[in-house]
Order: C-alpha cells, then structure tokens, then sequence
C-alpha cells in the first residue's frame, strides 16, 4: 500500500511557503517532525533527549530561513542526523565535565560552591515547536504543572520553573537569586520532577 504522507522534500517546500511563526508553517513542520522521528540516530545515552531537543529547535529555526540546510548537499535526514550526532558529542563532554567538577568542587570568590549548569549556553529564540510546549506550560489544562512544587515552597512550581528555562533561559545561578534557594537544588528538582512532565507531553505530541 502507498504511503499518504508526501516526500519530505515535498513538506519542506510547503512549510517555507509560509511566514515563520505562523499556523501554517507550524503545522508542516509538525508533521516533518513526525516523519523524521523514527529516521534520526537513536542511543541510550542519558544526554539524548537534550541533543534531540536541541536539534529540533536548530531545525525548526533554520529549515527554511539561513543558508544551514542546502538540499543539493545533502538529505533533511543526513543534514539533522550530522547536527544531533554533534550535540551528542557536546553532551559527552559536558558529562565528562560534571564529573570532573563532581570531584574537585570549583569554589567563588564568594566560597559559594559554582554550579556547572550555569556555564551551559541558553538558546535565544524561541521556534513554532517550543511555543507549542510554552502555551501548554501557561494554559496547564490538567492543573498537573501547578500542584507539583518544591518540597517546602509550594510557590516554586513545576509550571513556574520550566517556564523559566524554557528559551531564552534564565541562568540557574538568577534564578537561586531570584527564589532563595540553592541553583543545586533547583536543578535536582527541574530534573526529578520538570524534565518527566516534558518529555511526557513530547511524547504524547509525536515530538520525541
């Protein structure tokens, strides 16, 4: 039986027929995620959702806009799978990094233990995907984001803090400023209970 969905090149084309930021756009690009899903580079590593966000974003600000993706060069599959295999390098060194910063702890100058997340670059702008995941963040249809909060400091959510990280990020080091709180333990708590809720409504969008 022949498939119904049209060639990606096809998608592609229909997708940058239209203004970024717009419906239309952002429903093509949607369905090229979907497509692309199953034909990028999986491993289990525990950097490979990041790398894969990561490279959606590249994507879905650079498909259509810039001089990144040349289809004479190479396949939107080949081109994205370059990119996230890239980002993946990036994350084994960040790991490797953290562990190294595990064991010998970097000190301030106001003996304050310095967080390595804060060292890791924020994207600056935010694509048709995430605006997708910031509507659904703000609207928290099922109230689930807003009843999960920081042990102790019900004003600290789940909702208010992915938010906060979504691009352009807030730094961890403004926003321990910002709470009263450790950058350590707001990290452990993004990643404890934030990191799942995402990937969970990733997931249930054919994202991830």
């Amino acid at each position: 039986m022949k498939s119904l969905t049209p060639p990606l090149s096809q998608l592609v084309i229909e997708a940058c027929k239209h203004p970024p930021g717009s419906k239309e756009r952002q429903r093509n690009l949607t369905k090229i995620i979907r497509v692309l899903n199953d034909r990028l580079w999986k491993e289990h590593t525990a950097y490979y959702e990041d790398a894969l966000q990561e490279t959606w974003v590249y994507f879905c600000k650079n498909i259509c806009e810039g001089n990144a993706y040349n289809a004479e060069k190479a396949s939107v599959v080949t081109w994205l799978n370059n990119y996230l295999k890239w980002r993946l390098k990036d994350g084994f060194i960040r790991e490797q990094q953290k562990k190294k910063q595990r064991a010998a702890p970097r000190m301030g100058n106001d003996n304050q233990l310095i967080d390595p997340i804060d060292s890791l670059p924020a994207q600056p702008d935010i694509p048709p995907l995430l605006a997708e995941i910031e509507h659904w963040v703000r609207v928290d249809a099922q109230k689930k984001l807003s009843q999960i909060y920081l042990e102790d400091r019900p004003h600290i959510t789940a909702q208010q803090l992915i938010l906060k990280r979504l691009p352009p990020e807030t730094s961890w080091k403004q926003l321990a400023a910002e709470y009263g709180v450790a950058a350590g333990t707001l990290s452990s708590f993004y990643q404890r209970k934030c990191k799942p809720l995402l990937r969970e409504y990733s997931k249930s969008q054919g994202y991830i």
